[in-house]
């Protein structure tokens, strides 16, 4: 596996918040009844329920289900 290079536009300072911690791939459910979709922190891509079309339904998350 290659390094990513310091420029690439995928990186945004994720490294502040994701070195070192743990995470968990999980379906995606809603945080409160008004949140319908979140996106990756990388490369933007919608991550939604079931229900919601051209997205990702399941993703990586952190333990505390922040990031």
């Amino acid at each position: 596996m290659s390094k990513v290079p310091a420029d690439d536009w995928r990186r945004q300072g994720q490294e502040r918040y994701l070195v070192g911690v743990t995470l968990k791939r999980m379906r995606w459910s809603s945080k409160t009844p008004a949140w319908d979709h979140d996106h990756c922190d990388f490369c933007g891509t919608k991550i939604a329920s079931d229900d919601i079309a051209d997205s990702l339904h399941e993703a990586y998350a952190t333990l505390d289900l922040y990031h």
